[in-house]
């Protein structure tokens, strides 16, 4: 039966509790004042201290991000747990005894049984650490050095090691003056046929933690060919503390860098963490015992979701089998909020993230990551490689296999550009006749859903773009879109100095399905020649979509400040980006036209060969001109910023 938090101990805890001290665990804190200290806030990046805490109140607040609240509010912000969890956690750090109502003593006992499962995994942890100095774990130590990681790496990551003898952690445990039920209870021992006897025996281990960095069970890798345990890996079992199910490892490492950059890497094992971690990738995570499920997450979209709005991405090491195939279907099958922002990295060779930094370095770990091809190309670009797409049976029958799965991509925009996309990779030079396959298979399944009888003519006429929203926002910090997300930006603040140039942009020049349906409301909007400015402007171009996510975005670009160092150098810095922007288009269609004229004749077929020849050289030379006008403005500003 639970019970409940009482709120004279709930205000007794925080009056007992220290808010500086709390947050000076994450914040380095300057007087500011009377009653105020100060700093960096850890909630968003600031060059300049925003972030504020009362010591006299017991409050803190940011005035740049808006974040504020008491000592309980800052831990379930910067540790993500929920209220409970940080009232009980400052009640432990305080040692004040929670007198829990409506429970009756059995909420006290479970609590009670709670801490000591976590003293006895702390215990077992640090019995673990030492032993894997000793000289029995020479070859727990042989195997992490064989794989690069040194001492310094193996204390990162808390590895230990199980000793050799039926009972040496549980006698050492029962000394220390826990009881057997409790290291039962733990998971750590066991009833062996002449008693008790430890759970895992000459393995190399992990400690399990969970978010708020208690250890709750282990990983034990076996080391031995003698060794009859079954399984090369096993874990902890399920207990009171342990549910494999909702747990990663990694993640009490990795919280912070996924929460602060909206991205998570979903790897297999506990040495692929350990590579990714130590190759500067500190987002990666991996599930314990069990394959990555639903609950898995969950648990990560809790700490990149932020206000409702999806921000981040997942990206799955998948092997690039069939497994790996098999697993990237299903999360194409799941949710489609999130399919859109998950990616797939496989490595070269089939190697794992650990074999691949072992062979080729830090610098290939970081490449495999920032290579990762999208969830939806990697699915489709896997169907059509069963065929043979240099002839006609074998496009036709990939088209007939691909066309029913990108028209399962609920978004309008992202289905679009994907059949786009489909036909090229196929080879089908009649893009328009795959697009219109897709939306009608794509219809056909709306339609079967839908209300019988349901007539076109009932719904009200309305333009495409008004519909279409992005399948998730854009990272605005990442590189290679941040000058399309300036342009607009540009565009929207400065329309007059955007201008013609601007208006002359294609949609296709936006790369990210967000970005192009921005482009496309400019132009519904009427575009910068519609002589509009300031807000008006602004909201000239929200109006045309009711999309709540496409709104706050376009708020976002209006009031973003543009990496200049006064007003008079905007003009410059407009005409800069806009050439950035056209360059990157046009190289994209050089890059098309290369690969066209490498499957056209010289010989065979010269007028076509030469034709396309004489665009290429006036787009290349297009192209020069572009490159002169931006690395001009890229010497005076930092796009980065």
């Amino acid at each position: 039966m639970a019970g409940r938090l009482p709120d004279r101990d709930i205000a007794a805890i925080r009056d007992r509790v220290r808010i500086e001290d709390v947050v000076g665990e994450y914040v380095a804190l300057k007087r500011a004042g009377a009653d105020s200290m100060k700093g960096l806030c850890p909630f968003h990046d600031e060059k300049s201290p925003s972030f504020h805490v009362r010591p006299n109140h017991g409050l803190f607040h940011c005035f740049g991000c808006g974040e504020g609240g008491d000592v309980f509010a800052f831990l379930q912000k910067i540790e993500h747990v929920g209220f409970v969890e940080a009232v009980e956690q400052m009640a432990d750090r305080v040692g004040y005894q929670i007198n829990y109502e409506g429970g009756g003593t059995s909420v006290q006992r479970d609590r009670g049984t709670r801490s000591r499962l976590v003293a006895a995994n702390a215990a077992a942890h640090e019995f673990y650490m030492s032993q894997l100095r000793e000289p029995g774990a020479e070859a727990a130590r042989d195997y992490l050095t064989e794989r690069n990681f040194d001492a310094a790496a193996a204390q990162q990551f808390g590895c230990g090691y199980a000793p050799a003898g039926w009972d040496v952690l549980t006698k050492h445990l029962l000394r220390k003056g826990f009881d057997f039920k409790e290291l039962e209870a733990a998971g750590l021992s066991r009833q062996g046929q002449r008693g008790p006897i430890d759970r895992f025996h000459r393995r190399l281990l992990w400690p399990i933690r969970n978010l708020g960095g208690d250890v709750i069970g282990f990983g034990a890798r076996k080391l031995f060919d003698d060794d009859t345990m079954p399984g090369k890996y096993i874990n902890t079992p399920e207990t009171l503390l342990y549910k494999k199910s909702q747990v990663l490892f990694g993640l009490d490492h990795a919280k912070r860098e996924i929460a602060k950059g909206h991205q998570a890497v979903v790897v297999e094992g506990y040495t692929d963490v350990m590579a990714m971690h130590l190759a500067g990738v500190k987002t990666a995570v991996a599930s314990c015992g069990t394959a990555f499920g639903d609950e898995h997450l969950s648990l990560l979209r809790r700490l990149l979701m932020d206000d409702n709005f999806w921000r981040g991405e997942i990206i799955y090491t998948f092997d690039g089998d069939a497994a790996g195939q098999a697993a990237a279907l299903k999360a194409f099958a799941g949710d489609q909020k999130l399919a859109g922002q998950t990616y797939i990295a496989v490595a070269p060779d089939g190697q794992d993230p650990c074999e691949l930094r072992q062979h080729s370095g830090d610098g290939a770990i970081r490449d495999l990551v920032a290579r990762r091809t999208p969830l939806y190309e990697f699915v489709i670009r896997g169907l059509l490689a069963d065929h043979n797409l240099d002839t006609a049976e074998g496009q036709v029958e990939a088209l007939r296999r691909a066309v029913p799965v990108v028209a399962q991509i609920k978004d309008n925009a992202l289905r679009k550009a994907y059949a786009t996309k489909l036909a090229g990779w196929v080879g089908w030079d009649d893009i328009q006749t795959v697009v219109r396959r897709v939306g009608e298979e794509a219809k056909r399944t709306r339609n079967g859903g839908g209300r019988p009888g349901a007539s076109r003519a009932s719904v009200p006429p309305r333009r495409e773009v008004v519909a279409e929203h992005p399948a998730a926002r854009p990272n605005p910090n990442d590189p290679t879109l941040l000058p399309q997300r300036q342009v607009l930006a540009a565009a929207l603040q400065y329309p007059a100095m955007a201008g013609v140039a601007f208006d002359a942009l294609e949609p296709e020049a936006f790369t990210h399905p967000a970005y192009t349906v921005v482009r496309t409301l400019i132009a519904e909007a009427g575009g910068t020649a519609a002589g509009l400015g300031g807000a008006e402007w602004v909201n000239a171009v929200a109006d045309r979509t009711d999309d709540l996510t496409v709104r706050a975005m376009l708020s976002e670009l209006a009031n973003e400040p543009l990496p200049v160092k006064s007003e008079r150098d905007i003009p410059r810095f407009v005409s800069g980006v806009l050439a950035r922007t056209q360059e990157a288009w046009v190289g994209r269609q050089i890059a098309e036209l290369k690969s066209k004229l490498q499957r056209v004749s010289s010989t065979e077929q010269p007028e076509a060969y030469f034709a396309l020849f004489g665009d290429l050289v006036a787009l290349e030379q297009y192209r020069k001109s572009l490159l002169t006008q931006a690395m001009g403005s890229h010497d005076d500003f930092a796009t980065g910023a």
